[in-house]
């Protein structure tokens, strides 16, 4: 998909980049399968901030995207590619032979009008969901099931892709798009080929209002802030924070702090990802 870069007639525009959404194929999504969002501006139950820079952004509704594919054996159509703007990728709506319809992540290759399947036995192309085991070592793949029957949690954004490794027992080594390996049980699936939108990475958005479109709000800089408002505030002019590291407004390390705190599934850690992956 091309980026569309605008001409620097203002301030704004200058930079800016912008999508062409040339594979968008319908403009309206399909209402069956909305529900609205309701937003929390960053507020707990009580009423209180608990995470900062959020609220405003244009009115959203949530579609219900099929993760567990667990529509095995009955042959859907590609009815349209759609925009969702509560994720990076695009939509496949899919019309099934038995009347139902549902939407899946688009993959690259995915067109209107192909016919796809999730199933054991299925063919290996773009858009077909398959247990990792009848999926051949080398296979580009995307929404990894975690756990079985759960449904899709790991490769959903934008370009993403998983490469099958290898298999051996009951688990398979799957490579992550940050370079991490990781154990996957061969009875999850997963669905073939790459997340499709795959120059969402060069959007450049050039101004402050599409920041505020999404829904986030201004931030403001530590060392910007008081010593009482912020580990980095204080001082006449401009200086270095002054500290070993740069902290949090709570005095938490960052920039590189590990904050994983799951133990239980440091098993299925084969190597950690790259720093220069990320």
């Amino acid at each position: 998909m091309p980026v569309k870069k605008y001409k620097p007639v203002t301030p704004g525009t200058r930079g800016m980049t912008g999508y062409t959404f040339d594979e968008i194929t319908k403009s309206t999504p399909e209402r069956s399968l909305l529900i609205p969002l309701r937003k929390s501006g960053g507020r707990n139950s009580y009423g209180r901030v608990t995470v900062r820079h959020r609220g405003g952004g244009h009115r959203r509704f949530i579609r219900l995207v099929d993760f567990k594919r667990d529509k095995r054996g009955i042959p859907a159509k590609v009815a349209a590619i759609e925009y969702d703007p509560n994720r990076t990728a695009r939509l496949a709506l899919l019309f099934y032979a038995d009347g139902e319809k549902r939407y899946i992540i688009a993959p690259v290759d995915l067109k209107v009008g192909d016919t796809i399947m999730a199933g054991v036995g299925v063919e290996i192309r773009s858009g077909n969901s398959l247990p990792i085991s009848s999926i051949p070592v080398g296979t580009l793949i995307h929404n990894i099931e975690v756990q079985d029957g759960r449904g899709g949690q790991l490769v959903r954004s934008a370009g993403g892709a998983a490469q099958l490794l290898a298999k051996e027992g009951d688990f398979a080594q799957v490579r992550m798009p940050s370079g991490e390996v990781r154990l996957i049980r061969q009875t999850c699936y997963a669905t073939i080929g790459q997340v499709g939108n795959l120059d969402h990475g060069n959007i450049k958005l050039g101004k402050a209002g599409r920041k505020r479109h999404k829904g986030i709000r201004p931030a403001v800089r530590g060392s910007a802030m008081t010593p009482r408002d912020h580990p980095h505030g204080g001082g006449e002019g401009r200086q270095s924070i002054g500290l070993p590291g740069p902290k949090s407004p709570w005095g938490k390390p960052t920039l590189g702090y590990k904050t994983r705190r799951n133990k239980k599934t440091n098993q299925y850690i084969v190597r950690r990802r790259s720093k220069t992956s990320r």
